[in-house]
């Protein structure tokens, strides 16, 4: 894919936004595993704000990837999991945060070197 084929106001733009999020990846990451309560999936991600996944999970799930039940108990109960298009996006960003992950040592020392031999540094 070459960036002038994907002028700034086409929408996979802003899909690809979705799905990268700081929040996004980690919650595709987390839901890869299986369906989760709120609470469980805010505990697993670790840092998230209520507000945050909140707006996360409503944006995955206009998305179409996340796919949201609320039981009619009381207290409320919502799950949340992945749809089979979620299933896809996610094996797709989990191999690009693996990446991450497993070249994350380069990436620090190519940061180390540009630091070192900058003016100033």
């Amino acid at each position: 894919m070459k960036v002038s084929d994907n002028p700034a106001v086409c929408p996979s733009r802003l899909i690809l936004e979705h799905m990268t999020s700081r929040w996004g990846v980690l919650v595709f990451a987390v839901l890869l595993e299986g369906t989760y309560r709120f609470s469980e999936l805010r505990r697993e991600i670790g840092g998230v704000s209520e507000k945050m996944l909140a707006q996360t999970l409503q944006t995955l799930e206009r998305d179409g990837f996340v796919h949201r039940e609320a039981h009619p108990v009381i207290p409320p109960h919502v799950d949340y999991s992945l749809t089979e298009l979620g299933r896809e996006a996610a094996s797709r960003v989990g191999a690009l945060a693996g990446w991450a992950e497993e070249y994350a040592p380069r990436v620090l020392a190519a940061r180390e070197t540009y630091d070192a031999a900058r003016p100033g540094a």
